[in-house]
C-alpha cells in the first residue's frame, strides 16, 4: 500500500481499501484484539494433566463468538472468548498500555504511573487469561520457597541483572531462589538473624519471643526477607510495585510468599494505621526526604506503638558527603517525628517509634511535621491521598471453626495436604475465616470492602494480614496466584452495588490457579447464576449443599474447580 498510482490519481476502491486497512490495524493495537481468535480451550488431556475426555473441538477452538444455549431462565453461556497471548499476565488496574492509551497526565516523579488505574468499563478485556504455553501445577509449599517450575513465569532477566546478589537463579527448567538480597547477598537468614541480634531478641530470633507477628517489607524484590521470616511465625506483607523488576511480585507469589502489588506514590498503602509492628526497607531506592518525609510518615501511620523501622542503605553508614547529607536529614526528621534509634550496625540502622503521644505533645509549637488534624481518619485509606503529618494515638469471638471445619469435609475428597496455600478471603469481616486457618499450613490475604465497616485493622491486631479493596474493580496481583478464594456474600454485594458479576467472575478466574478452588456461599438465585456460567469458565463444580450455618437460611454453598486447560495454540507451542 505504500505505492502511487500513475499520474498521482488513486482510484476510489483503493483510498478506501487503504482507509479500512489502516482503520483495523488501529482498532487491533488499540484494543489488543485476539490475533489467534481462541474462543474455546483443549483441556491438558493430551498432556495427561487431567482425566476429563470432554475435550473441546476443533472448530470451536478456532472461533470468536460468544455462544449461548436458551434455556427455560434465559440463556446458558458455553464459551468466553480467551485473550490473547500477550495478555496472559494482564493486571487490568495496573496496565501500562491503558496509561499510555488513555493520555492519562501523571507525575512520574511521585510514582503516579506505579498507581492503580483501572479501565473504565467499555475498554475491559471481557475474556478468559490464558495460562503460558506448558504451564505446570505450582510446586508445592514449603518446596516452593526454593525453586518454581520456569514455564510458569518465563521471565530471566531478574536472574541476570541480580546474578551478584543471589536473588535467583535458572537451573534446567526451573528457577531456584537461593534465599539473596541486594543487601544479604549471603542470605536471608542470616541477615535475619544479625537484625534480631542487633535488638538483643532471645536466640536471635526477630520474633522476640512471639512479640513480633507482623511485618511490611517495602521493595521486597522477590520476598526471600518474607520468606524466611515464615520459620520465626512472622507474617511478611512483600510490597513491590510493577515497576522495570516487573515479575518480583508475581514470582513472591508462586513461591507462596505473601505479597502485594502497590508502591509508595501518592495514595496511602491499603493498611489501616497500626497495622506493622516493624517496616523493612533494603536498598528499596526510596527518596525517603521528599514532600516534607511525606513517604516516612507513611510508614508511620502503619506502624504500631513501639514498632520498628528497619532501614539498611549506604546513608546509614554515610562513607561519601551525600550519603552523609542524606543521613543528617533523615536523622532530623525521624527525631521530629519522635523515633528513637534502637541499633545501629554498618549500614543497617533500625528506629523505633514511641509507645505513647508525650513525645508529640512536648515538642515545640510549629514543629515540622505537624500533628494530622482531629477530623484526619488515619484508618481511611481506599484511593485516599497520602498526608505530611502524624498520626497520634486514639484514646478509645466469633469463632468460624465449624464453618471451616464443614468447608475442609467437603474439600478432603478433592485435595492433599499440600495442594492449598495462597487463599484469599474475598471479604473478611474480621478475618476469623483466616484465623480458623491457624493450623495449616497456608496464609490468607484477608480483603475487606473500601465501603463497608473497617474491619482491616483488627485483623492486623490479630496478627493476620489483608487489604482493603472494591471487588467493582480488577484487584492489584497477577493472574494465577491463588490456590483458593472464599466468597462469603461477594457476588450478591457487587450485584447490588449495580456492578457486573460476570466481570467479577473473570476476574476470580484471572488470579485464581488452575486446579485452584473457590468456595463460594451466597443466595440460591446467585449459586445458579454461577452454575449457568460454569462451562464457559472452564470450572467444575466439586459440591453443592445448604449453608446450615450462614446467616441467611436461603445461603447455599458452592465449591468450584478451575480446570487446568491450554489453547490450541499452546498446545501446538508444546507438540
Amino acid at each position: 500500500m505504500r505505492g502511487r498510482s500513475d499520474g498521482g490519481k488513486k482510484k476510489p476502491v483503493i483510498v478506501l481499501v487503504c482507509i479500512a486497512a489502516v482503520v483495523l490495524v488501529f482498532v487491533y493495537l488499540f484494543f489488543g484484539s485476539s490475533n489467534h481468535g481462541a474462543s474455546a480451550i483443549e483441556y491438558g488431556r493430551k498432556l495427561g494433566l487431567t482425566g476429563d475426555d470432554d475435550v473441546t473441538k476443533k472448530d470451536e477452538a478456532s472461533s470468536t463468538s460468544f455462544y449461548v444455549d436458551d434455556d427455560a431462565n434465559g440463556f446458558t453461556p458455553r464459551s468466553f472468548p480467551v485473550c490473547d497471548d500477550r495478555h496472559s499476565e494482564l493486571i487490568p488496574c495496573l496496565d501500562r498500555n491503558l496509561i499510555y492509551q488513555m493520555r492519562l497526565k501523571l507525575d512520574l516523579s511521585l510514582m503516579e504511573h506505579y498507581e492503580r488505574h483501572c479501565p473504565p468499563p467499555e475498554r475491559r478485556f471481557n475474556c478468559l487469561i490464558p495460562p503460558p504455553p506448558g504451564y505446570n501445577v505450582p510446586i508445592k509449599w514449603p518446596k516452593s520457597r526454593d525453586e518454581v517450575w520456569k514455564v510458569n513465569i518465563p521471565h530471566t532477566h531478574l536472574a541476570h541483572e541480580k546474578s551478584d546478589q543471589n536473588w535467583m537463579v535458572v537451573k534446567g527448567d526451573k528457577i531456584n531462589f537461593p534465599g539473596g538480597g541486594t543487601h544479604f547477598h549471603y542470605g536471608a537468614d542470616k541477615y535475619i538473624a544479625s537484625m534480631a541480634n542487633m535488638l538483643n531478641f532471645p536466640n536471635n530470633i526477630l520474633n522476640n519471643g512471639g512479640r513480633l507477628r507482623t511485618f511490611l517489607d517495602v521493595g521486597c524484590g522477590v520476598a526471600s526477607f518474607g520468606g524466611y521470616l515464615l520459620a520465626s511465625d512472622i507474617m511478611t506483607m512483600s510490597l513491590a510495585p510493577n515497576d522495570v523488576h516487573q515479575n518480583q511480585i508475581q514470582f513472591a507469589l508462586e513461591r507462596g510468599i505473601p505479597a502485594y502489588l502497590g508502591v509508595l506514590g501518592t495514595k496511602r498503602l491499603p493498611y489501616p494505621s497500626r497495622s506493622f509492628e516493624l517496616a523493612h526497607c533494603s536498598r528499596c531506592r526510596i527518596d525517603w526526604l521528599q514532600r516534607d518525609g511525606i513517604l516516612l510518615l507513611e510508614l508511620d501511620r502503619v506502624l504500631r506503638p513501639g514498632g520498628y523501622f528497619a532501614y539498611s542503605s549506604p546513608e546509614a553508614y554515610a562513607q561519601d558527603e551525600e550519603d552523609l547529607r542524606i543521613w543528617r536529614e533523615m536523622s532530623a526528621l525521624v527525631e521530629r517525628m519522635c523515633w528513637t534509634i534502637a541499633a545501629k550496625r554498618n549500614q543497617t540502622v533500625i528506629w523505633q517509634k514511641p509507645m505513647t503521644n508525650d513525645c508529640y505533645q512536648e515538642r515545640e509549637p510549629g514543629t515540622q511535621p505537624p500533628l494530622c488534624n482531629s477530623d484526619s481518619d488515619p484508618d481511611a485509606v481506599y484511593g485516599v491521598n497520602m498526608e505530611a503529618c502524624i498520626s497520634q494515638y486514639s484514646e478509645r469471638k466469633e469463632t468460624w471453626r465449624r464453618r471451616v471445619d464443614a468447608y475442609w469435609d467437603l474439600l478432603t475428597p478433592v485435595i492433599q495436604s499440600d495442594t492449598v496455600r495462597n487463599i484469599m478471603d474475598m471479604k473478611a469481616n474480621m478475618g476469623s475465616f483466616a484465623a480458623a486457618l491457624n493450623d495449616k499450613d497456608v496464609w490468607v490475604m484477608n480483603v475487606v470492602p473500601e465501603d463497608g465497616p473497617n474491619t482491616l485493622k483488627l485483623i492486623y491486631d490479630r496478627g493476620l494480614m489483608g487489604a482493603v479493596h472494591s471487588w467493582c474493580e480488577a484487584f492489584s496481583t497477577y493472574p494465577r496466584t491463588y490456590d483458593l478464594l472464599h466468597a462469603w456474600d461477594i457476588i450478591s454485594d457487587v450485584k447490588k452495588r449495580g456492578c457486573s458479576a460476570e466481570d467479577l467472575l473473570l476476574e476470580m478466574d484471572r488470579i485464581l490457579r488452575p486446579s485452584g478452588f473457590i468456595l463460594i456461599t451466597d443466595k440460591q438465585s446467585v449459586v445458579d447464576l454461577v452454575k449457568k456460567y460454569l462451562k464457559a469458565l472452564h470450572w467444575e463444580a466439586v459440591e453443592t449443599k445448604a449453608a446450615s450455618d450462614s446467616d441467611h437460611d436461603s445461603d447455599v454453598i458452592l465449591i468450584v474447580q478451575k480446570k487446568l486447560w491450554l489453547t490450541s495454540e499452546s498446545l501446538r507451542d508444546l507438540e
